[in-house]
């Protein structure tokens, strides 16, 4: 009955992998344009009629107590547009992304000379490097960014409950973005011999890790993920801050923090505690920039 039972979710998951795969092809044609609009109007729709709703409603009245209730409202429904659109958007990535260094504001993707400028350091000065990035905007463009940028990078990525979806999706990031790294039990081994490599490594870090340790984010206490400190700790290289920030029509801009200082114990080695707080930090003055293109729908502060 058990070989019976996993055969049949074997088979309902390769279905579930076709649709998929159908849907993907759907937005290939609508798109890198009418897909995202497309999604973001379904998610708008959609979204307020599930149980995650309730959730982002609450995280936001209890962030900005001080926004009116209009306030609040509209940056849950921004927030959903947000995600339908990142949604549709992974199809896309090759059209999305025409960065041009000779005309660095014209395209769908900019940044700044600063930007470019510390992109072009992180690439050439022969260090490792620590990066943590957020569910901001489209959150898959700082990894692809460091790629483009030529950084040879690792990025941590958690793979779908779902086989077949797990497929599709590595698929498609896969010749978009450096070394990928499934979440796991061997992933901070992976990401240290990353760093002892002289890579670079990404991960976002702004969603509950049960297990970690406690941080104030956005004035509640929530338990956050110290990988990224006690790799800091171990290797003692930079760590930066990616994200990239959505702009009107289909837009983006491109943003790196320059090095982030780590605070220290007594003995001058990282403090794990005190540097994932800090990192949450900079998270909370971003997300406080753009609250609506946070992903507010989960349980951060369970």
């Amino acid at each position: 009955m058990l070989r019976f039972k996993y055969r049949l979710w074997l088979f309902a998951d390769r279905l579930f992998g076709l649709l998929i795969r159908a849907v993907f092809a759907l937005l290939r044609l609508l798109g890198p344009d009418r897909g995202p609009r497309i999604g973001a109007f379904l998610a708008r729709h959609l979204g307020p009629l599930t149980g995650a709703n309730r959730i982002a409603r609450e995280n936001i009245a209890a962030a900005f107590p001080e926004k009116t209730e209009a306030e609040r409202a509209a940056i849950l429904a921004e927030a959903w547009d947000n995600l339908g659109r990142v949604a549709c958007e992974y199809v896309h990535m090759d059209r999305i992304w025409d960065f041009d260094l000779d005309h660095p504001m014209d395209g769908r993707i900019t940044a700044t000379p600063e930007t470019i400028a510390l992109y072009n350091r992180l690439r050439d000065d022969g260090k490792p490097a620590i990066v943590f990035s957020a569910h901001l905007a489209n959150w898959e463009l700082p990894a692809i960014a460091a790629a483009k940028h030529g950084i040879d990078s690792a990025v941590l990525y958690r793979t779908p409950n779902s086989p077949a979806v797990a497929k599709e999706i590595l698929r498609l990031r896969r010749d978009s973005m450096g070394t990928l790294v499934a979440a796991g039990m061997s992933a901070p081994f992976k990401l240290a011999k990353a760093l002892e490599r002289g890579q670079h490594i990404g991960m976002l870090v702004d969603q509950r890790f049960g297990r970690g340790p406690k941080v104030t984010f956005f004035g509640r206490t929530a338990a956050a993920n110290p990988l990224l400190a006690q790799l800091a700790r171990r290797f003692d290289c930079p760590v930066h801050g990616a994200r990239a920030i959505r702009l009107p029509d289909g837009r983006f801009r491109l943003d790196l923090t320059e090095e982030i200082p780590m605070p220290r114990d007594a003995e001058g080695q990282i403090d794990v505690d005190a540097a994932t707080q800090a990192m949450n930090a900079v998270i909370e003055g971003w997300v406080r920039e753009y609250p609506g293109q946070w992903l507010w729908m989960h349980r951060r502060w369970r």
